[in-house]
C-alpha cells in the first residue's frame, strides 16, 4: 500500500461528538487532495460499545458511492481516538444559508428551496434502497440525523448529504438498547421521539421539517428545553404555513404537510415520491432553478463570512493530539477495543500525520439548529442536550413492497 500523510490546515467545526478539520491527503508520489478528517472526542472513544457501534455503521458508510452523498474514504485509529477521513466539501452547510437569507431579513426563496430538497432526497432515496454488495440483501438504511447541518452545499451547487454515523442497519454487528433515542430533538420523527420502530419515512419527516422552517423563516419544533421539544415532535402539530408565509401556495403546503404527517402511513413512502412532488411543483410554476442559482447563494455566503472574518486568525490555533502519529488504518484488521486512557499531548495544527490510511465525516452533532426566527418572541434556542448517549430504537423492520 502506497503511504499516505495528512497535513492539518485548520478546524472547521466542533459538536458533542467529534470535531472536524480540513486536511490535505499526500502522498510520497507527490498526489495532493484536499480532505475532511474527523476526530471522535476522547470521551467518546473511552466507551467500547460506542465505538463498536460507530467502526460498525463506518464500515457501512463505506458503501455509499453517490453524487448527493459526501463520500467517505476511509477509517483510522491514533491511540486514544478514531478518524474518519472523507471527502472535503468546499462550501457550506444548509444551517449556514438558511441564517445568511435570514439575517438580510428574508426567507429562502421558493425554488431554491425546493431544488436543495429535490436534491437531499435524491441521495436518501440512493441510500435507503441499499444493498449489501456482498449479498445483494438490502440493508434499510436510515440516516436517522436529516438537519441543516448535515446538508452542505459546494461552491458549485452541489447538495451532498453527510454524517450517516447515526445510520442503522440490519446488518449491524450490534444491536443497541432497544428505546434509545438518536438524532437531533428538533428533528425527530413523532415515531423515533417515541422511541419506536422507524424506517425511511423518519428521514422524509425530517426533509419536511426542514422544508417548513425553510419557507416560513421559523423552526417548528422548537421548545425551552429538550424534554418540551421532544414532546412537541411527538404531538406533531402543523401550524398554517400560508399564515406565515403568503407566497407560499395551497399546492405547496400540501406536499410539505404530506411529508409531515403524524402517521408514518400517510406520508410519502419513498423519498423519490416527495422529490417527485417538489419537481412537479417547480416545472407547473414554471419556475427555474439550477445549481448555478445556488453556487450565487453560496458565493454570497462566503463573502459575508469573510468580511465577517478580516483581521482574525484563518488557522484555528487548535491543536491536535500528538497520537495522530501513530494513527493506523482499520479496514484490514479488525478493531482494537477502545482505548481507556486520555490523550496525553497535543501537536500544533499544521503537523504532518504519517497514515497509511483513514476516513471521516463532516460537521458534529449541534442541537441548536439554524437560527430561525422561534415560535415564541421570548424564546431562546434550547441548551444543549447534557448527555450525547441517546437510546436508539429497535432495528428496523423489513420495509413493505409497493
Amino acid at each position: 500500500m502506497v503511504e499516505q500523510r495528512f497535513r492539518i490546515i485548520e478546524r472547521l467545526d466542533k459538536g458533542g461528538m467529534a470535531e472536524v478539520f480540513r486536511g490535505v491527503s499526500e502522498s510520497l508520489r507527490g498526489f495532493k487532495k484536499h480532505v475532511a478528517i474527523k476526530r471522535i472526542l476522547p470521551n467518546l472513544a473511552q466507551n467500547a460499545k460506542f465505538v463498536s457501534m460507530f467502526l460498525d455503521e463506518a464500515r457501512l458508510s463505506l458503501n455509499l458511492q453517490h453524487a448527493n452523498i459526501v463520500q467517505v474514504f476511509d477509517i483510522g485509529q491514533a491511540a486514544d481516538t478514531y478518524f474518519l477521513v472523507m471527502e472535503f466539501v468546499d462550501g457550506a452547510n444548509l444551517k449556514a444559508i438558511i441564517e445568511h437569507v435570514q439575517g438580510q431579513g428574508r426567507t429562502m426563496p421558493i425554488p431554491e428551496a425546493l431544488y436543495i430538497m429535490i436534491e437531499s432526497c435524491k441521495g436518501l432515496s440512493y441510500a435507503h434502497h441499499l444493498e449489501n454488495p456482498e449479498t445483494g440483501e438490502p440493508l434499510y438504511l436510515v440516516h436517522r440525523d436529516i438537519s441543516p447541518p448535515n446538508i452542505l452545499i459546494s461552491k458549485n451547487g452541489e447538495v451532498k448529504l453527510v454524517d450517516f454515523g447515526l445510520a442503522k442497519a440490519n446488518s449491524q454487528l450490534e444491536e443497541t438498547d432497544p428505546g434509545v433515542v438518536k438524532g437531533k430533538f428538533s428533528y425527530l420523527s413523532p415515531e423515533a421521539a417515541q422511541g419506536l420502530e422507524v424506517d425511511a419515512r423518519a428521514d422524509i419527516f425530517a426533509i419536511g421539517i426542514i422544508l417548513y422552517e425553510m419557507l416560513t423563516g421559523r423552526r417548528l419544533f422548537f421548545g425551552s428545553t429538550d424534554y418540551e421539544t421532544v414532546q412537541l415532535v411527538r404531538d406533531a402539530r402543523i401550524p398554517s404555513i400560508q399564515a406565515q408565509s403568503p407566497k407560499v401556495d395551497s399546492e405547496l403546503e400540501r406536499i410539505v404537510r404530506k411529508a409531515l404527517a403524524r402517521d408514518p402511513n400517510d406520508r410519502y413512502q419513498e423519498a423519490y415520491d416527495l422529490s417527485d412532488a417538489l419537481s412537479q411543483y417547480l416545472f407547473s410554476r414554471r419556475m427555474k432553478v439550477t445549481a448555478r442559482s445556488i453556487a450565487q447563494m453560496i458565493r454570497d455566503v462566503r463573502e459575508t463570512n469573510r468580511r465577517r472574518t478580516t483581521g482574525q486568525h484563518s488557522i484555528v490555533d487548535a491543536v491536535i493530539q500528538q497520537e495522530m502519529d501513530a494513527l493506523s488504518s482499520l479496514l484490514e484488521d479488525e478493531p482494537a477495543p477502545a482505548a481507556e486512557g486520555s490523550p496525553s499531548g497535543e501537536a500544533l495544527s499544521g503537523d504532518m500525520i504519517d497514515t497509511s490510511s483513514w476516513a471521516s465525516d463532516l460537521f458534529g452533532d449541534d442541537d441548536s439548529g439554524p437560527a430561525f426566527a422561534a415560535p415564541a418572541p421570548a424564546k431562546k434556542a434550547p441548551p444543549a442536550a447534557p448527555k450525547r448517549s441517546r437510546r436508539t430504537p429497535p432495528p428496523i423492520p423489513p420495509r413493505r413492497k409497493k
